[in-house]
């Protein structure tokens, strides 16, 4: 079977095994399932699957298909299998059902990440059919825990198993390589070259515990509440980092408009859905996320916790923190519920230039760009060793399709001809890297 046509069945395949990532071990097992069956279309071929798993359950599998040269350094081609939870009474087809319908392949995955797992999969195994062997090695590996951090997937890689990825400098995997159409001509394909930091800060605030009917001025809850929304009203300033000043150059250049780069958001409120996410890579941001406090309706609690989803900008780091500080105020203790640094890299290379090359040959119309990715992943993982990481999952996407929205949205879908695309762009790019 040719990969084109397989894609679609393990695609399928994939998103029917349930690998919900609650954040919680003892209710997110379904990844050792997945890895199992990835292992078996992995053995099948003749590719040595290699399982690791850092708790019951919560399992990751990679293998070493070796090239042509293996003086050369090893590419990383990485994919998770869990998947953010989904309430089936949400969706209009059940999100585990891997349902096909009007050209889409539905279920939770289908675009985060399990179309990429799939894309690879059927190409390596028409490869190891047919007898093809790559230029250098490359480095599989589809692992747990993602949605999470990766604390139990690619960290755990990393820090106990390393030798697996021997070699490695370079790294492909989400989210980068969809395409953002201009008009019937031209369409911009966006390469993750960086992403913001993953700074999960947990607020606690501490008062006296007293009577819920009488005065009080040493309120936890009404100092925590306090400060989650001065957090979530507060903008933070305009940080244009050479990635995103690239990304507005390169598309203000291709519509025609002027780039004012001291009035960035001006552009992009040009990008249509996209501007979600290039909007957020202009400055670091928080969101609230999470509450807790009290016991009873009558008794005013001595603690107060919320949890906010901080992302900063490469270089970020240290300011966002104080920035954080000065505007929660005093008597508010900061914690890191997670903490992983933004990365950036440049957009040039033999790489990168394989990756437009493939791009352009499969859709003469393709403008690959540079940008950041507003959230985090497992690349923050293997940039510890030093693996220089992009984005480059290929899709080509109808005109009117909201990619961004599907990401951990309702009713996510990937477009069957989009995944044929993508393994037809992997197996250009793959073949010269």
């Amino acid at each position: 079977m040719k990969a084109v046509d397989e894609v679609v069945d393990i695609c399928r395949a994939l998103i029917q095994i349930d690998t919900s990532n609650t954040g919680d071990s003892a209710t997110s097992a379904g990844e050792r399932a997945a890895a199992e069956y990835v292992a078996g279309l992995l053995d099948e071929v003749g590719l040595a699957p290699q399982i690791v798993e850092s708790e019951p359950g919560r399992t990751s599998v990679l293998a070493r298909f070796e090239g042509a040269d293996p003086s050369r350094d090893a590419l990383l081609i990485h994919g998770h299998l869990d998947v953010v939870p989904a309430d089936p009474d949400e969706w209009s087809v059940h999100p585990f059902a891997g349902e096909i319908r009007d050209g889409y392949l539905f279920g939770r995955g289908a675009v985060d990440m399990k179309d990429f797992d799939a894309m690879v999969l059927a190409l390596v195994r028409q490869w190891r059919r047919e007898g093809r062997v790559p230029p250098r090695d490359l480095v599989l590996a589809f692992l747990a825990d993602e949605e999470a951090g990766g604390s139990l997937g690619a960290h755990y890689v990393v820090d106990r198993h390393a030798d697996l990825l021997e070699g490695c400098t370079e790294g492909i995997g989400e989210v980068g390589g969809f395409s953002l159409t201009l008009d019937q001509e031209r369409r911009l394909y966006l390469i993750e070259t960086a992403e913001k930091g993953l700074n999960w800060l947990r607020l606690t605030a501490r008062g006296r515990p007293g009577h819920g009917s009488m005065m009080h001025d040493d309120n936890a809850v009404t100092r925590l509440a306090e400060a989650v929304a001065r957090l979530g009203h507060h903008q933070f300033p305009i940080q244009l980092t050479s990635t995103v000043r690239a990304f507005l150059e390169e598309v203000c250049d291709l519509l025609g408009i002027e780039f004012d780069p001291e009035q960035p958001e001006a552009a992009v409120a040009k990008l249509g859905p996209i501007a979600r996410v290039i909007g957020a890579t202009l400055r670091n941001t928080v969101n609230p996320t999470m509450l807790r406090a009290g016991y009873k309706s009558n008794v005013i609690p001595g603690l107060a916790e919320a949890v906010v989803d901080g992302r900063a900008l490469p270089g970020q780091e240290e300011v966002f923190l104080e920035q954080i500080r000065q505007i929660v105020g005093p008597g508010i203790a900061l914690e890191y519920e997670q903490h992983q640094p933004a990365l950036e890299t440049s957009f040039d290379g033999p790489l990168v230039a394989a990756m437009i090359d493939a791009l352009r040959e499969v859709d003469p119309g393709a403008h690959p760009v540079p940008y950041m990715l507003s959230g985090g992943t497992d690349a923050k993982a293997f940039s510890r060793l030093g693996i220089r990481c992009f984005g480059f999952a290929p899709l080509r996407l109808p005109a009117d399709l909201d990619f961004t929205a599907l990401f951990h949205g309702i009713d996510e879908r990937v477009p069957i001809s989009g995944l044929q695309f993508g393994v037809e762009v992997l197996d250009r790019f793959l073949s010269r890297c």
